[in-house]
């Protein structure tokens, strides 16, 4: 699974999301300002964070160079970790948005 360990989870993620909230949930979140200030939010406090810990060339987390692209922006940050923070953020956005649909609703 050489160059696949991180790297494709993390590509894959992001469309399976989008996808989920586009053809099943179809919750509005994308339209929303608030998610979109939230992405940010989140960001802004992640690069700094992140990129402490993987700053090049002494980094607290190490990545194995054959499990991921390679790719480092900004702050020496691997670029699926944005991927996956996307993902995750997006993924449980989703769910509470959808968990309080289904709340008013009742």
């Amino acid at each position: 699974m050489t160059g696949l360990g991180y790297t494709l989870p993390a590509l894959l993620s992001v469309p399976a999301v989008v996808l989920v909230e586009v053809c099943w949930l179809r919750t509005g979140l994308f339209r929303r300002r608030a998610y979109w200030v939230t992405l940010a939010i989140v960001f802004a406090f992640m690069i700094p964070v992140d990129g402490w810990l993987t700053s090049l060339p002494d980094p607290i987390v190490e990545y194995h160079p054959e499990h991921f692209s390679g790719l480092r922006f900004p702050l020496d940050i691997p670029v699926e970790d944005f991927l996956f923070g996307f993902s995750l953020i997006t993924a449980t956005l989703l769910a509470w948005t959808r968990q309080e649909r289904g709340r008013v609703a009742r």
